[in-house]
């Protein structure tokens, strides 16, 4: 499996990038907000996901780990394909659709392009699923919430929810947002813990 590419921007499509890795070009479909934070002609690093069909072979490619997890997360989802994964990414930063699923907002999740109310409602109600999941089998978070006050105070109960979309567990960012204050912002917190976190 392939995890990231790293090399020089050579070109850049509508919906694609192509990074040229050791004379090879490597075409990463992505999201508007890579293609708006990539430079052409300079070195990039495209964190990417494989995917493999019966009748194709995509890859794509993605600016941020996030950006990367949410897509993975997206397409989890039944009847949410990679086109629709994108598409989401385009409108929306991995933040904001965290934040859309942890408090139902389906209305900010269908400003995406072909996204419907139903497609929408999908992705929240699997996903939280898989959250509060997640959240059940971490052991450890109970401990870590013990002994951290704030992590039950405040925002930072929603922001740990909305941290699960991305793909991080109760357990590895509660003493992160235990360190910030509770009454920041949900966005704020979710955004200085990925910063702290050094995967933004």
């Amino acid at each position: 499996m392939l995890y990231s590419v790293r090399g020089k921007l050579i070109a850049i499509e509508s919906n694609a990038a192509v990074v040229e890795c050791g004379g090879v070009g490597y075409m990463c479909q992505t999201t508007m907000n890579t293609l708006k934070a990539v430079k052409l002609n300079t070195e990039v690093t495209l964190y990417t996901y494989l995917n493999v069909r019966e009748d194709a072979v995509d890859l794509f490619g993605f600016a941020t780990k996030a950006e990367l997890e949410t897509f993975k997360n997206l397409i989890s989802v039944s009847g949410v394909g990679p086109k629709a994964g994108l598409a989401v990414l385009s409108e929306l930063s991995p933040e904001q659709v965290a934040m859309a699923i942890a408090s139902d907002d389906l209305k900010t999740i269908t400003r995406a392009q072909g996204i419907g109310k139903k497609i929408a409602q999908r992705i929240v109600l699997e996903l939280k699923d898989k959250l509060a999941k997640a959240a059940k089998e971490d052991s450890s978070f109970a401990q870590v919430a013990q002994n951290s006050v704030n992590v039950s105070t405040g925002n930072v109960p929603k922001a740990i929810e909305a941290l699960g979309v991305l793909g991080y567990s109760p357990s590895d960012v509660s003493p992160v947002l235990a360190a910030l204050d509770s009454a920041l912002p949900v966005e704020q917190l979710i955004s200085l813990t990925l910063k702290q976190m050094g995967r933004q």
